[in-house]
C-alpha cells in the first residue's frame, strides 16, 4: 500500500524541505523512496529522520510542486525535522536501513512517535483529484502528453462538481505548471 503524504526533512545545516511523497507501507514503519536527485534524498542521507504529515489541505501537495513552498511548520516531539502546522496527524520517523538504487533508493523508516492534532472530516472528490494531478505533474517529464491530457480531463469533472476555494486554487496552480511544461517543451 502507498499512502500519499507530505514529508518534511531537514538538511545537515537545518534547512527544512517539504515534499509530497507516497510512502510505502511495511511492518512497523514506512519506506520513503525519493527519486535521484532530490533534496529529500540528500536530507535523508544527511540527517536520517523525516516526518510524514497527514493533511487534507491539498494546496500543500500542489504548492510543493508549483513553487508555493512556504507552509508553516512547528517542532516535532522526537525528531529534528518539524511537522506541518496544517497536519491533521503526523508520524515521526528514523531511517533504520537503506537499499541503494541509482534511480530511487529506499529508506526503511521506523515510526518513533505519532500524534493526532485535528479530526479528519473526509476527502471530497476534488481533493482526491488534486492529489492525482499533483502526482501527474511530478512525472510530466516521463509521461506521454496524451495520457496526461486524458487524466486531467477526467479529474477535472470532480473539481468542477465538488471543489471549494482551496481545491480550486491548488488545481489552478497545477494547471499552470502543466501549461508551462508543455509550452517550454514545444
Amino acid at each position: 500500500m502507498i499512502r500519499e503524504t507530505v514529508v518534511t526533512t531537514v538538511s545537515a545545516d537545518g534547512c527544512v524541505h517539504i515534499a509530497p511523497i507516497g510512502l510505502i507501507e511495511e511492518p512497523g514503519g514506512w519506506i520513503i523512496a525519493p527519486f535521484h536527485p532530490s533534496q529529500t534524498l540528500d536530507n535523508l542521507r544527511a540527517v536520517g529522520q523525516a516526518v510524514a504529515n497527514y493533511t487534507d489541505d491539498v494546496r500543500i501537495f500542489a504548492g510543493c510542486l508549483t513553487g508555493h513552498r512556504d507552509w508553516p511548520c512547528v517542532p516535532s516531539a522526537r525528531v529534528v525535522p518539524p511537522r506541518l502546522a496544517a497536519a491533521l496527524a503526523h508520524a515521526e520517523m528514523e531511517v533504520i536501513a537503506v537499499d541503494d538504487d541509482a534511480q530511487r533508493p529506499r529508506f526503511h523508516c521506523r515510526v518513533v512517535h505519532r500524534e493526532t492534532h485535528a479530526p479528519f472530516q473526509g476527502f471530497n472528490r476534488a481533493q482526491a483529484a488534486v492529489v492525482e494531478v499533483a502526482i501527474l505533474v511530478s512525472r510530466l517529464f516521463m509521461l506521454p502528453r496524451e495520457k496526461v491530457d486524458q487524466e486531467i480531463a477526467y479529474l477535472e469533472i470532480a473539481v468542477t462538481k465538488t471543489a471549494g476555494p482551496a481545491e480550486r486554487q491548488a488545481w489552478d496552480w497545477l494547471m499552470q505548471a502543466v501549461a508551462e511544461h508543455y509550452h517550454n517543451a514545444d
